[in-house]
């Protein structure tokens, strides 16, 4: 089996791409799916757990009604229809972090199905993704690898397993094949995902925090030449969780089935592991049709009825829809079509939101996550809000600058000391010594030796060339490394030459 990639260029002109996405989203709901324990984040490891999760001998689940509520939310905002009438299945398989040796899921009897999503490209061009289904299930527990490189299973010594995860509600949302995207597969893959998270946020069903796994991705890819009706093999890259993760793993795909495709050798139906580091997949095991998880109705679990009057009640509760509520905010913000379709596209919408929210005006936070964290976000090549910047972080160095206490070239640098850990913009500016000098003392001392340093551009500012006083200000901001008030050593400079501003 060869390793090798053809371009994507190359690959594109050879076959046509075939997507299926498994979206899975946590539920934020203050106990799991089954059981009485707490569902949070972050906790120490196997502290909320009980019996249920556990699933030692003689104990029983209960179903979560907001888990239920929850799910129901989700399948409406999907366009689907919702059953009035599921249930549960065990999904048998063994594993680690899952200690019942089963998966209480849902197969033959979804909670929500036949649905669709209207997913917005960066150009404007709208494509419809078909939802198949959107059914309820538990989270297995987290399995944290020890000794191998980078945390991978590969070469590990031993691992760790943390059942706070187990049981935690999930929402499985799964794709029916996505056909006709062409190139735009890649690009596609990150604006689903994003749609998808966009709208359980705005649920307030979920997190959504990809970066905590409350959102992630199952990527299917599979390549047909072009002509033929007949999919190919697929493969299933596992628990993507970032847009541009789920991007690049799309179109590394694509390119790998590529020169498998040309190799005359066969594509392996399998799950792989994305490497964020590499931007490679590479494989996990032989990937598992149905038949083989031998799953039957939970009998400790009676069916769920969804009455059509819980039904409209809960879909009277719904927010406005994403695309209407985009359309707000761009008219409460005021920013031009293209302005806010750079917002959007960078990914940084609830960002700007949050931090208008938090006192900005919707001009500064613009500034900031469009001007300074969204370019540092892809050099580290990731989505900016991996980077761990809060919109009052945003707010509060915006008001320094305006309070005059530092310049925006301090702001900046401030804003690279908040990203590496450093503390709050205060204990930043207090740390490094950063603080702008607007004391006169100070600042006639630098302004007389620039002067005596450049005497023919005093003489042309004595003169009426009153621009030229930039040069000076150039070079008392240079001797107080940047710290100076800019705007008070012109002010001081045309008092100290007798001439009007």
């Amino acid at each position: 089996m060869t390793d090798a990639t053809l371009s994507f260029e190359e690959a594109m002109e050879k076959y046509d791409p075939v997507l299926g996405f498994e979206v899975h989203v946590e539920l934020n709901t203050k106990t799991k799916m089954f059981s009485s324990a707490p569902n949070v984040f972050g906790d120490e490891p196997n502290t909320n757990v009980n019996e249920v999760d556990l699933g030692l001998p003689g104990v029983l689940p209960v179903v979560n009604r907001k888990a239920i509520e929850s799910s129901i939310k989700i399948g409406l905002a999907l366009n689907c229809t919702i059953a009035e009438t599921c249930r549960f299945a065990r999904k048998n398989y063994f594993y680690p972090d899952t200690p019942k040796n089963f998966q209480t899921s849902q197969y033959d009897e979804p909670i929500a199905f036949d649905g669709y999503l209207d997913v917005e490209l960066a150009d404007g061009t709208v494509f419809r993704v078909e939802i198949e289904r959107a059914h309820m299930e538990e989270d297995a527990g987290k399995l944290t690898h020890m000794g191998g490189a980078a945390g991978r299973i590969q070469g590990a010594d031993y691992s760790l397993v943390d059942y706070n995860r187990s049981g935690v509600p999930l929402v499985e949302i799964v794709t029916k094949p996505i056909q006709g995207a062409g190139s735009r597969a890649p690009e596609l893959a990150k604006a689903y995902v994003a749609a998808v998270r966009e709208i359980v946020k705005n649920l307030g069903v979920s997190d959504a925090k990809m970066e905590r796994g409350n959102v992630r991705c199952d990527a299917n890819v599979s390549l047909r030449p072009y002509g033929r009706e007949r999919f190919g093999i697929r493969s299933e890259t596992k628990n993507v969780n970032s847009l541009r993760a789920v991007e690049h793993a799309v179109r590394y795909e694509i390119q790998r089935h590529a020169a498998v495709l040309d190799a005359g050798e066969p594509i392996v139906q399998e799950t792989r592991h994305w490497h964020e580091d590499t931007r490679t997949t590479t494989s996990g095991r032989p990937k598992s049709d149905a038949d083989d998880y031998r799953y039957f109705p939970e009998p400790d679990l009676v069916p769920i009825v969804a009455s059509r009057e819980w039904v409209e009640e809960l879909r009277a509760t719904l927010p406005e829809p994403p695309a209407a509520r985009r359309k707000r905010l761009q008219a409460d913000w005021g920013y031009s079509d293209l302005e806010f379709r750079d917002v959007v596209n960078a990914g940084v919408m609830d960002e700007i939101e949050e931090t208008i929210a938090a006192g900005a005006t919707a001009t500064v936070a613009r500034k900031w996550w469009m001007g300074e964290i969204v370019g540092r976000a892809k050099n580290a090549d990731v989505d900016p809000g991996q980077l761990g910047v809060r919109p009052a972080t945003i707010v509060e160095l915006n008001a320094m600058v305006e309070a005059g206490k530092i310049n925006n070239k301090m702001a900046v640098e401030v804003l690279d000391g908040v990203l590496a850990g450093e503390g709050t913009p205060e204990e930043i500016v207090q740390k490094r010594g950063l603080a702008v000098v607007s004391d006169d003392g100070p600042l006639l001392e630098a302004i007389d030796a620039a002067l005596a340093a450049q005497p023919g551009v005093a003489d042309k500012i004595r003169g009426g060339k009153v621009q030229a006083v930039g040069a000076i200000v150039g070079g008392v901001m240079k001797a107080t490394r940047g710290q100076a008030d800019a705007g008070r050593v012109r002010e001081l400079i045309l008092e100290r030459l007798g001439v009007e501003g």
